[in-house]
């Protein structure tokens, strides 16, 4: 190969990695003006014009990051951090003091949901609005409206005035606009906190089928578990800057013990167990359970199809996970989230009754919790599970990482990453 084709070649290959980032934040800075004594009226700020001082506030003092095409990422940081700040300089409704942001394809963003709504309009006649709002044709609206209205669930609705409308039946509607528009990016602001525990299963199940078509994805949220279910990557937002990314399950649990420690220090121990952010850690120092303790995992065991507890299987044996569980009073609003993780950290399956049922879970004072799995069709290997009990928002009665250990081991041990039940027909 001649040096001008190698050159050529070389190019293509630095083409296609630029062509494969769709949002690229470079450097971005924010400042907000935070006013001591600010006039309410224009002769307030004629009069007292001196007294109009102000501070600078740094939200964001040099943010850099990168999306691929497909991928998914969360956006985590106490509040105030600049998070959302980041997700509306996104989507245009805030611009950068300073730096660059770039975006590739159409975006639709859920954060001010039903923004451009109008009241006195009829679901029906909003939809078209909202939908234009984010491009589409009347052509194209024309053939999502179906779809846009079952999902809402207003069908018997969806021509009265939304101001008639709950605002539980506005997020809805609102929602189901935003998630149906075919965009290349789709921008989240903590929606997955409101809305009755049906909806927000519906809406999570909705989101998994979204980036499985490919749609790139940056969702702001409190929610570890959610985000782990569904974020390749997680980037975590402090003191105005990236101050960790990699894979959800290595950047939380420092972000948790960062917290814990900032609470340590500015609350006194009763704020931390009220605000569920104090934890348990491992002979390296590492965050491995924390939650609010309102429930409790008292005892986790790995149960074969005999009952007896064992920690080795084959990809085709069936195993319990048997929980034994406490709690300060009876919880009708918690959810039962399982991960499980192959040792370099790669997250193979994860599931919660939220998603398999679309309702919580009534959590006694005392109880026990039997998950029964038909097997594990993994490659041999070693591979850790993390129990949750949470809310459907995410907050986290108890998050125990890592709480127990299973071995796969088949006879024959083939390539792949996967096991597959096969046999072979030859004629």
């Amino acid at each position: 190969m001649s040096n001008s084709e190698l050159k050529d070649t070389e190019r293509t290959a630095v083409q296609g990695k630029t062509d494969d980032v769709v949002i690229s934040v470079r450097n971005v800075k924010k400042m907000f003006r935070v006013y001591r004594d600010r006039g309410n009226t224009l002769k307030d700020r004629i009069l007292f014009a001196g007294r109009r001082k102000y501070e600078e506030h740094w939200v964001l003092n040099g943010v850099s990051f990168e999306v691929k095409r497909g991928e998914a990422i969360g956006l985590i940081g106490q509040n105030g951090c600049g998070k959302s700040t980041t997700l509306k300089m996104l989507t245009k409704i805030l611009y950068p003091d300073e730096g660059t942001i770039e975006m590739k394809g159409r975006v639709s963003s859920l954060i001010e949901l039903g923004a451009g709504f109008h009241p006195d309009l009829s679901g029906r006649e909003n939809i078209y609005t909202n939908a234009s709002i984010f491009g589409l044709s009347r052509k194209e609206i024309d053939a999502r409206l179906e779809d846009i209205i079952a999902f809402s669930e207003l069908e018997a609705f969806i021509d009265d005035p939304v101001r008639t409308y709950s605002s539980g039946m506005y997020m809805r509607l609102a929602f189901a606009v935003a998630i149906n528009v075919d965009a290349d990016i789709l921008l989240i602001d903590e929606i997955l906190a409101v809305g009755d525990a049906a909806f927000q299963a519906k809406c999570f199940r909705k989101l998994q089928e979204i980036k499985g078509r490919g749609t790139t994805i940056v969702i702001v949220s409190h929610a570890m578990s959610q985000l782990e279910l569904i974020c390749d990557r997680s980037i975590w937002v402090a003191d105005g800057l990236v101050k960790m990314e990699g894979k959800p399950r290595d950047v939380h649990p420092r972000y948790m013990e960062w917290m814990s420690r900032k609470n340590q220090q500015e609350e006194k121990k009763k704020d931390e167990q009220e605000t569920g952010e104090a934890g348990e850690t491992d002979s390296d120092g590492n965050l491995k359970r924390w939650g609010s303790g309102e429930a409790r995992m008292t005892g986790v065991k790995v149960l074969g199809a005999d009952g007896t507890e064992k920690t080795d299987f084959s990809p085709w044996d069936p195993f319990t996970i048997h929980i034994d569980y406490t709690a300060q009073k009876q919880l009708d609003d918690a959810v039962i989230g399982l991960a499980v993780y192959r040792s370099d950290g790669t997250l193979v399956y994860g599931t919660n009754t939220l998603i398999d049922t679309s309702s919580p879970v009534t959590l006694k004072t005392a109880g026990t919790i039997d998950l029964k799995i038909e097997g594990l069709p993994a490659s041999n290997g070693s591979y850790s599970i993390d129990l949750a009990l949470h809310r459907p928002d995410g907050f986290n009665y108890d998050f125990w990482r890592d709480i127990c250990t299973i071995q796969i081991a088949d006879k024959v041990q083939t390539p792949g990453e996967i096991a597959l039940s096969h046999h072979w027909d030859i004629h």
